[in-house]
């Protein structure tokens, strides 16, 4: 095996950055990988708090936009950091040096996203983004010293085109806060187009199964932040208000939405689908709507919960849509991305569309809808199950 295909289990203080195989065994996360990972949550988390508080106050609007936003800045950098790794980590000092700066943006941005919500200052968010993505382009400086031909072009398009769309957040500070909302899009767009422009005539070597590994890690991460939100909120509420009636459905659907997440998610391995650049960032870049509504199904529980111990101005069956909604979207994207390709006969196929649907119907039902809905997702884990066993 050649030094480019693995990485020393105690690697020299200073290494070339030379790609790594795709091909390469036993390819798995690091912990450095990991604790970037958690450092992340805590970006998630404000997010998903400011989110809460606006649905609950009736400013869905707001909320959504201000939470779409905030959620794109955390999840690219997450991902833009995670392709690279498989593809070039070298786990020396300078590469762990510039992931730790990278930690410290993503922290700068967490402490600014209620700004993001409460008066749209982006100044506090996009300094932490900013500095989190002009640590990357030192990454791919860096591999392009060490690469030649179209590899060294790739690298060096990368970098150009993150530090172009940095200049841009930093322009749009400069814009009046009512022209923003037309110019954020833009700025969207920008740095969505810069992988497909870097890679359109040479790849990076990233690892399928490392890579799989990195988003499911990602998932569990915020499908617990999930679940710590919703825990946080229920105590909150039978600390005050001691409502166990009300409280306990709301609690067993929310269990019963997670659990069902998490097992559909995992219920097939994914790597293999993973054949190809254009198939992969298509797979990616899906990946912002399963992780977001993760994340939003937290912040519907906090909702839900806010408005069954009266402090929620909103009605029974916007309360329960905040919960409803997400988990709806969360079941589809994950269904389209992955789950229709290894699923057998119409039934597997057309089940998790189905609960999707099912699972919007809830919003009908009001203050009950959640423990609805958590039923329903339990019921089409058991049926997936039951369908996959009987065709083995």
């Amino acid at each position: 095996m050649t030094s480019s295909e693995t990485v020393p289990t105690d690697p020299a203080p200073f290494r070339r950055m030379t790609p790594r195989s795709k091909s390469e065994s036993h390819r798995a996360a690091t912990p450095l990988e990991l604790f970037f990972d958690l450092c992340f949550v805590v970006a998630v988390a404000q997010a998903g708090s400011q989110l809460a508080h606006d649905l609950a106050s009736g400013h869905l609007g707001h909320g959504l936009y201000s939470y779409a936003f905030a959620f794109f800045a955390i999840w690219w950098a997450w991902m833009n950091f995670s392709w690279f790794a498989s593809a070039y980590d070298v786990d020396d000092v300078p590469y762990r040096l510039t992931t730790l700066v990278q930690i410290t943006g993503v922290l700068i941005l967490a402490a600014g996203v209620p700004r993001i919500f409460a008066d749209q200052d982006l100044t506090l968010s996009v300094v932490g983004y900013v500095v989190m993505r002009l640590a990357m382009v030192t990454q791919w400086l860096r591999a392009a010293a060490c690469e030649s031909g179209g590899a060294r072009t790739m690298a060096l398009r990368y970098a150009a085109g993150i530090t172009v769309c940095q200049i841009g957040w930093g322009l749009v500070l400069l814009v009046p806060e009512g022209a923003r909302v037309w110019v954020l899009p833009l700025g969207i767009v920008a740095e969505l187009s810069v992988p497909a422009l870097a890679e359109l005539h040479s790849q990076s070597t990233w690892h399928p199964q490392h890579i799989a590994e990195r988003y499911g890690l990602f998932t569990l991460i915020v499908l617990g932040e999930t679940v710590s939100a919703a825990t946080l909120a229920m105590q909150a509420a039978l600390d005050e208000h001691e409502a166990l009636g009300e409280l306990i459905p709301l609690a067993t659907g929310g269990i019963l939405i997670c659990f069902a997440a998490w097992w559909i998610y995992f219920a097939r391995p994914v790597h293999h689908l993973l054949t190809s650049s254009r198939r992969s960032f298509l797979w990616g870049y899906g990946h912002y709507l399963v992780l977001g509504s993760a994340a939003a199904i937290g912040a519907g529980m906090e909702v839900a919960i806010e408005y069954a111990t009266g402090e929620a101005h909103i009605g029974a069956e916007a309360a329960t849509a905040a919960v409803t909604v997400p988990t709806a979207l969360y079941l589809f994207t994950v269904w389209l991305l992955h789950a229709r390709h290894t699923k057998r006969g119409p039934a597997e196929v057309l089940l998790l569309p189905v609960a999707a649907v099912a699972v919007l119907a809830c919003t009908l039902l009001g203050a009950s809808g959640v423990l609805a809905a958590g039923l329903v997702c339990a019921a089409a884990v058991a049926t997936g199950v039951t369908l996959h066993s009987r065709q083995s």
